[in-house]
């Protein structure tokens, strides 16, 4: 399902110990639940996740489909690779993923997660105003035309539109709404699709209109 990319890092434990290392900050991914097969194919649906924290033992990711206690997830992010686990514990807007790793994938893991570390502390910010954002919180509803709703995870948002994951195939051409912020489905991604809103937003105001609707 996904690839992992080698980094060709060959750490060795006698110079540090890998082990301890952790990493607390965002980061896109995808992720799969494999004991849950679709009807096309036998493939389990791909989600976007973002990441919250990550160490050689535990992962805590925020995604639109929970999971059960004790459930296999297969995950992949650019800055880490291939990581697999058993859910340890579900969580309000995500999970926490006790890795399934032998000592030698969590020495390459670790190796891994201090490198970013010291990439993501010594980056410049850049000032310049990005077209697309990340919201500080990314599960918000999507309300369908004849009512129902259903949880989704936003992967970007534009003061145009905005791509979600979730647990739902549309057509492309079906309305609904994302929070308050109604348009219609434009685009099929990996992980998800994309909704184009009816209106132009303020970037000011596109955050809060996305969040979920308190009725």
């Amino acid at each position: 399902m996904f690839q992992e990319a080698d980094e060709g890092l060959s750490p060795r434990r006698s110079e540090f110990d890998w082990h301890d290392v952790r990493f607390i900050g965002a980061a896109a991914g995808r992720y799969a639940l494999p004991d849950r097969r679709s009807a096309q194919g036998g493939k389990a649906p791909v989600y976007a996740c973002r990441l919250s924290s990550i160490s050689t033992k535990l992962l805590v990711a925020v995604g639109p489909v929970l999971g059960k206690t004790g459930e296999l997830v297969s995950a992949f992010f650019d800055e880490f690779g291939m990581i697999k686990g058993r859910i340890h514990r579900s969580l309000p807007e995500g999970f926490v993923l006790e890795l399934t790793l032998s000592d030698k994938e969590r020495d390459k893991l670790g190796a891994k997660i201090a490198w970013h570390k010291k990439k993501v502390h010594e980056q410049v910010p850049d000032k310049r105003e990005a077209k697309r954002f990340l919201p500080r919180d990314p599960r918000t509803l999507i309300t369908l035309g004849d009512g129902a709703r259903v949880p989704c995870f936003i992967i970007d948002v534009s003061c145009s539109g905005v791509a979600v994951s979730a647990d739902l195939e549309p057509s492309i051409g079906t309305p609904m709404a994302v929070g308050k912020l109604v348009g219609r489905v434009v685009r099929h991604l990996e992980v998800g699709f994309a909704i184009q809103f009816l209106q132009v937003q303020e970037r000011e105001r596109v955050e809060a209109l996305l969040a979920p609707p308190q009725d």
